[in-house]
């Protein structure tokens, strides 16, 4: 979020306190306007010209800066494992995956192959999305390709 004298276009779509849209307004019009009714001119998206900017209270303004930053941004996070997995590091992959998906982020599982162990790779595959089905849902199928099968999970919401 832009705001202030940082806004370096000529002109904005001005939108009023109550979301009015008071048209294509010079800035320096628009910094003056905010000025006198004591509030901050924000501009809310870089990508349209002329951009558009809203009149909004100063502490209206800190409150949506800080609501920003707490969005949480899923991630896709990968975890690594081979065919001959043993059961103890298995239930240690699995119970990772449950702490990712927890945390609203996506799991990528990846299998590695070499030789003949594509068959071996995609029931481990299944396996873990059936004992994560609780957590998450594969927002593909399970795809086995060249080196590796790979499934990705994400959380439910």
């Amino acid at each position: 979020m832009i705001t202030g004298d940082k806004i370096k276009a000529d002109e904005v779509r001005l939108y009023g306190l109550d979301g009015e849209d008071l048209g294509i307004v010079p800035t320096k019009e628009a910094l003056e306007l905010a000025r006198k009714h004591k509030v901050d001119l924000v501009c809310t998206s870089l990508m349209a010209s002329p951009p558009p900017c809203r009149l909004i209270g100063k502490s209206q303004a800190k409150e949506q800066l800080l609501a920003a930053e707490r969005v949480h941004k899923p991630k896709v996070k990968e975890l690594r494992l081979t065919p001959q997995i043993e059961d103890h590091d298995l239930e240690t992959k699995r119970l990772q995956a449950e702490r990712i998906l927890r945390a609203g982020d996506s799991v990528l599982l990846c299998v590695k192959i070499s030789g003949k162990e594509g068959q071996a790779a995609r029931k481990l595959c299944e396996e873990l999305v059936r004992e994560l089905k609780p957590l998450g849902r594969p927002q593909t199928g399970i795809q086995v390709s060249g080196k590796q099968a790979s499934v990705q999970i994400d959380p439910i919401a």
